[in-house]
């Protein structure tokens, strides 16, 4: 994740907005022939970006790469526990011939320099990721302010579907317990609600626990390592504060190091009923709810029991039943037949709580831009 994803994703998000800026272009309107109506694409002159600490360089870069390409000034404000990888960044860009000023780096505490950012009247445009409460509070900011446009990536509870012709039980519970697990479970799309058909139900649970507790869990700073710390302290006793609920498969604990630090078990827990705390609220951490069905219809009901919709997952080796799923799911982006990895072609954002907006792709453009027409008689 440091070595790849992290910098590997930002440094291609540059490139592909770069490539990017000769393909998109204003708009002739079919009018009268007497006139000539013209769709211009303008900045939205400022941008507020305000990013979390999982991944802040790629996340940083999904937001300020669209922004600065489409002609705006951008003030990003990292997480406090996480803003190196952002102001080396800056430095970059400056070094890089950059205008001063165009990208700006502020550090602090949310409620001190995020909250300043939210309500200050010379921001056009504010673009967040994080949690629902914050999410919140940017949007009463900007009410009381001057009406930014405000653009919400938050949490999700994703729902990762297993039907019993999955094509091979094997691979998919070794990419589902990664889609839970990479990252410690600090992924906002991360498949944390695994919904299982009944007659493999206990088959495909013994695969999951073994891959659970064959991966290695220790320093960040060690290659061989699989999952890595929880953010702080505080994050590692909200994740510890869902073991109340289920039955314990694995995990569930805290793991001590020599080298100290936040560490927490690959947890699974089943039993898992769609009224439980664990089933309704984001951990944020490594923690996989398993939860039966029978029929089809019941597992889309189970899968959208929940006030989020950023991403889900399907195993299907129906095509015909692959649609039929993509189409019932509310949520994002659903993948079939795997778990996470798309790239910048397409976009992510939510529906429902799972916020608004689009990051990646093309379509992330129209959130930093203003439509203006020209309406010229001829």
């Amino acid at each position: 994740m440091a070595l790849k994803a992290e910098p590997g994703s930002a440094a291609g998000t540059f490139r592909y907005y770069a490539e990017a800026l000769d393909k998109v272009a204003g708009e002739i309107a079919p009018t009268a022939p007497d006139v000539l109506g013209l769709v211009h694409r303008a900045p939205v002159g400022v941008v507020a970006a305000i990013v979390p600490w999982n991944f802040p360089l790629m996340i940083g870069a999904w937001k300020l790469a669209p922004a600065l390409a489409m002609g705006n000034s951008v003030v990003l404000k990292p997480a406090e526990t996480a803003s190196l990888s952002l102001l080396r960044l800056a430095r970059i860009c400056l070094d890089c011939g950059l205008p001063p000023g165009v990208l700006n780096v502020v550090t602090g505490p949310g409620q001190i320099t995020g909250a300043a950012l939210a309500e200050h009247m010379d921001v056009d445009v504010l673009a967040f990721t994080g949690s629902g409460a914050t999410g919140r509070r940017l949007l009463e900011a900007s009410a009381r302010s001057n009406l930014k446009r405000t653009y919400l990536e938050l949490g999700g509870k994703s729902p990762n579907i297993v039907f019993a012709d999955a094509p091979d039980l094997a691979h998919a519970a070794r990419v589902s317990a990664m889609g839970i697990f990479r990252n410690s479970g600090q992924v906002c799309v991360a498949g944390s609600r695994l919904l299982v058909e009944r007659a493999i139900h206990d088959e495909f649970l013994a695969l999951l626990k073994a891959e659970a507790e064959g991966l290695r869990v220790g320093d960040p700073l060690d290659p061989a390592t699989q999952v890595g710390a929880i953010n702080s302290e505080a994050q590692l006793a909200r994740v510890a504060g869902f073991m109340r609920e289920g039955d314990l498969v694995t995990g569930g604990r805290r793991i001590l190091q020599d080298t100290g630090g936040t560490y927490f078990a690959p947890t699974i827990l089943s039993g898992i009923a769609p009224t439980d705390r664990v089933f309704r609220e984001e951990v944020f951490g490594p923690v996989l709810t398993v939860t039966p069905f029978d029929t089809e219809e019941e597992a889309l009901r189970l899968a959208n029991a929940t006030d989020y919709g950023l991403a889900a997952g399907v195993w299907t080796s129906q095509l015909s039943r692959a649609h039929r799923m993509v189409a019932g799911i509310r949520a994002g982006v659903v993948h079939v037949n795997t778990y996470g990895g798309a790239d910048m072609t397409v976009p992510l954002g939510g529906v429902g709580q799972s916020g608004n907006g689009h990051d990646k792709s093309l379509h992330a453009l129209d959130k930093y831009i203003d439509l203006k027409t020209a309406w010229i008689q001829l």
